[in-house]
């Protein structure tokens, strides 16, 4: 499956969706999953269509809705984020799971985790939809291993996961992480972040050690969607429009050169 170039609205939190939607066409991004705390908030509604209208006329396509159910330990209004993914269009909705409690957590706490995320996911597909996991740190998907283990305990063949390198991890050990959940993959997370995190956020370029192989495993190995994989550009520099059109442009070099170039139906 080819690859083309996304964002995360987050990135851009600051702006209104509007220009979110202005800087992305400005940068050439494909694609964009809308954050549910921000630019596409749970409930649904006339804003959230007419910002699904708005990716539409600008040519680009809604890759997912960025939800944050799951994240914490509280109870979640689950119906109105899916409310508001199918007001998007969205073919997949990105769930967490809670943080805080991560593979070393007591196993009581892991299991309540594991049955919440899958009362989750089903309500997800219920709705036609496709659930992704968000991968991160402090979470069951703190690791790969994690994830997998993860995905094997809810047993639905439908459930993929987003990626994201770790900054505290070699490049190899990364790329070898997606490489171990590249056949449930969705999309890709990219930034290039030091070993601090998102505090120490340079240029996509300082990442081209880590990037062009990761980007190649999710291309030829990457499992199927109900439509295109999308590299989603997250949290660049200084939070600079500017530096994400910058980053959007390394990112197009690499794909351009490891991987066929996407477009749609491909």
């Amino acid at each position: 499956m080819t690859l083309a170039p996304g964002l995360c609205s987050i990135t851009l939190r600051g702006l209104p969706a509007d220009d979110v939607v202005t800087v992305a066409t400005r940068a050439g991004i494909e694609g964009i999953e809308w954050g549910a705390d921000r630019h596409a908030l749970p409930g649904g509604g006339h804003a959230v269509a007419a910002l699904a209208q708005r990716c539409r006329d600008a040519g680009i396509e809604v890759a997912s809705y960025g939800s944050y159910l799951g994240a914490g330990p509280a109870d979640d209004d689950v119906d109105a984020a899916l409310d508001s993914a199918e007001a998007l269009g969205a073919p997949m909705v990105r769930i967490w799971t809670e943080l805080g409690v991560t593979p070393a957590s007591p196993p009581g706490d892991r299991q309540r985790v594991v049955d919440r995320t899958a009362l989750l996911v089903d309500a997800i597909g219920a709705r036609g939809l496709t659930p992704t996991l968000e991968f991160h740190p402090g979470t069951l998907t703190h690791t790969a291993a994690a994830t997998t283990a993860l995905l094997d305990a809810l047993d639905r063949p439908h459930v993929r996961t987003h990626w994201q390198p770790d900054p505290a991890l070699a490049t190899g050990d990364a790329v070898d992480g997606l490489r171990a959940v590249a056949d449930r993959l969705a999309h890709l997370h990219v930034f290039a972040w030091g070993p601090d995190g998102i505090a120490a956020r340079h240029p996509l370029a300082a990442g081209a050690a880590l990037w062009p192989p990761a980007l190649a495993v999710a291309s030829e190995h990457g499992a199927p969607l109900p439509g295109r994989r999308f590299a989603l550009c997250e949290y660049v520099r200084d939070d600079d429009p500017d530096q994400l059109v910058a980053d959007v442009a390394t990112l197009r070099g690499w794909l351009a050169a490891t991987v066929r170039p996407s477009g749609p139906g491909q």
